[in-house]
């Protein structure tokens, strides 16, 4: 039996990253509130890496505007309706302040926050201009 904590290990490696965010694009499951929650929360979790294979995969729109800043990824995307949802279900949240939705990638500080913008500090890129070697 896997558990939630193997589900995300695993995921994070790139193994089975799909069954770690579940049916979150395109299928249309019911979901109950809670189990969104649960899964919201573990998918904050999942590495750099695994989220941008997924957005590369699955969202490629939003795979276009994505910038890592840092170990987060940032997307500068007005998104509503079920695009929205599907972005909080895969571990995304809106920052109001930015304008900008944003994945922590495992690295988050509930009590910290950045009163200039962190790219000032932190290195940026957008990964769909690099050039695989």
């Amino acid at each position: 039996m896997q558990t939630k904590n193997s589900r995300i290990e695993a995921a994070s490696t790139g193994s089975n990253l799909k069954q770690a965010l579940g049916k979150a694009e395109g299928e249309q499951q019911e979901i109950k509130p809670k189990q969104a929650f649960v899964r919201h929360c573990a998918n904050r979790k999942l590495a750099t890496e695994a989220i941008l294979n997924y957005l590369r995969t699955r969202l490629p729109k939003q795979y276009e505007l994505a910038e890592v800043v840092g170990k987060w990824i940032w997307l500068e995307s007005p998104a509503k309706g079920g695009i929205a949802a599907t972005l909080w279900l895969v571990g995304f949240h809106w920052n109001s302040r930015r304008g900008v939705w944003q994945h922590p990638c495992g690295k988050f500080d509930p009590l910290g926050s950045h009163p200039t913008d962190p790219r000032q500090k932190y290195r940026s890129y957008f990964p769909a201009d690099v050039v695989p070697a």
